[in-house]
């Protein structure tokens, strides 16, 4: 190894020789023009050559270390060998563990990001429909007191048909609906004219309509009717009891009118708990006011039944214009 460097070495030599004088003499004249040239150009290739074979004759001993090892690549004791093929044992066990891991975590975001079936209309109807046809079996019952309309105005009886019409979509909505009922319902009235022109369907409606009052179809000890004017505040609802309302609207304000008959009824009377989960806010208009539409006391209850929270139900139900707040946003 060592005398094919030294040949390349004197090769490299000559290679930078003049070609006319073949000596390294820089005084030989115009003869030596050309030393100069040829040195500068093979200075470079001579350093690269010169590398090339100091790399070569490291390998060629360092293979001549490893012929004396046999087994032993790295020339290192069967000791730190052992150690090594651990190491790397436990390298690879790691990487397999992390891939792994990856296929597992691809695999569950994968299932987490499957769109749902999608159902058709045909059977998401038929699912409300069953939905709404269980609660009246085992849900609670509500029944809208519709008596109360030879008290209002053509508009006033507008109105109300518009809130039965939310009541009942809000019941659809819900995934624990009650089963409603609308008493005091007369053909050709009024109020059955205007329920018919405002609700598209309202003819399908999933409810219970009746010309007979309530108190012919409930036993006594199951109604409790819901009035603002009541001292009681309703706690529970309970689906083994039936709760009115009554269908009033009143511009007029009519006081106490709902309950003044249900006084008259000897019913038990509730109202919603406004004062005990919400305060009056100051507002420019000065108003308060916990008498709200027949479709708002039904969103408190119904949200009251899915939630068991006061405190939902009321922020459901109340809105800001009444002039109250709950407790916790004061």
């Amino acid at each position: 190894m060592s005398k094919l460097f030294h040949i390349c070495l004197q090769g490299c030599r000559e290679m930078m020789m003049c070609p006319e004088c073949k000596t390294e003499d820089p005084t030989c004249g115009d003869k030596c023009d050309h030393q100069q040239i040829y040195g500068e150009v093979f200075e470079k290739d001579a350093k690269n050559f010169l590398d090339a074979f100091e790399l070569l004759q490291i390998d060629m001993e360092w293979e001549h270390i490893r012929n004396q090892f046999p087994g032993n690549e790295t020339g290192c004791s069967r000791n730190v060998l052992r150690k090594q093929r651990n190491w790397e044992k436990i390298i690879s066990a790691k990487k397999r563990k992390r891939k792994h891991e990856r296929e597992r975590r691809r695999a569950r975001l994968a299932e987490e990001k499957e769109p749902a079936p999608q159902l058709s209309k045909r059977d998401l109807k038929e699912i409300t429909r069953e939905r709404l046809l269980g609660a009246k079996e085992t849900g609670p019952l509500l029944c809208v007191d519709l008596s109360m309309t030879n008290h209002m105005t053509k508009k006033e009886i507008s109105r109300l048909a518009g809130q039965i019409r939310r009541l009942y979509g809000s019941n659809k909505k819900s995934q624990k609906p009650f089963w409603l009922c609308l008493t005091g319902f007369v053909k050709n009235s009024l109020i059955a004219e205007e329920c018919l022109r405002m609700n598209d369907g309202f003819s399908n409606y999933l409810m219970d309509v009746t010309p007979e009052s309530y108190l012919d179809l409930f036993p006594l000890e199951t109604i409790v009717y819901l009035t603002p004017d009541a001292e009681n505040a309703l706690e529970e609802v309970d689906p083994h009891k039936v709760y009115i309302l009554g269908g009033l609207v009143d511009e007029t304000i009519q006081k106490q009118k709902t309950f003044q008959n249900a006084q008259e009824q000897h019913l038990q009377m509730a109202r919603l708990p406004i004062p005990e989960y919400m305060v009056k806010k100051v507002n420019a208009k000065n108003y308060y006011s916990t008498t709200l539409a027949i479709n708002q006391v039904f969103d408190a209850l119904s949200t009251y039944y899915e939630t068991k929270s006061w405190a939902e139900a009321l922020k459901a139900a109340v809105s800001p214009g009444k002039g109250y707040v709950l407790q916790d946003t004061t």
